[in-house]
């Protein structure tokens, strides 16, 4: 059983930046962070293969954020560059046992693991 647990979350100003930190117990093929507002369904914004080589994002965050991760480590990062208000959510990290693909690594039923969130408020 994998255990997944986000930190980094927080407050800061339109424009601004946060850097999110998952860290996980186990190994997973595919990494994911999902988020959610207030109100409103769950919806994905950027996933990464195990090694690194294949990334995919959101067309709302696409040139603003950008997943990594270092498995040394065991964890995945966020980096959120120019945030807006509307980037204000609950942000969960997912992963997924199986090797992904555009299609799939959007998908939030394919993933098995998920973090408890983590609360990112962007004020104007």
């Amino acid at each position: 059983q994998v255990q997944l647990v986000e930190s980094g979350g927080g407050l800061v100003q339109a424009g601004g930046s946060l850097r999110l930190s998952c860290t996980t117990s186990g190994r997973t093929f595919t990494m994911a962070w999902f988020r959610q507002a207030s109100g409103k369904e769950r919806e994905f914004v950027a996933a990464i293969s195990w090694s690194g080589a294949r990334t995919y994002y959101a067309d709302s965050v696409k040139g603003r954020f950008t997943i990594s991760r270092h498995n040394a480590k065991n964890t995945v990062a966020l980096q959120m560059n120019s945030l807006k208000p509307e980037d204000t959510a609950v942000y969960y990290c997912a992963g997924d046992q199986h090797y992904s693909d555009d299609a799939r690594a959007r998908r939030s039923y394919e993933y098995e693991y998920w973090g408890q969130g983590t609360q990112v408020t962007v004020s104007s």
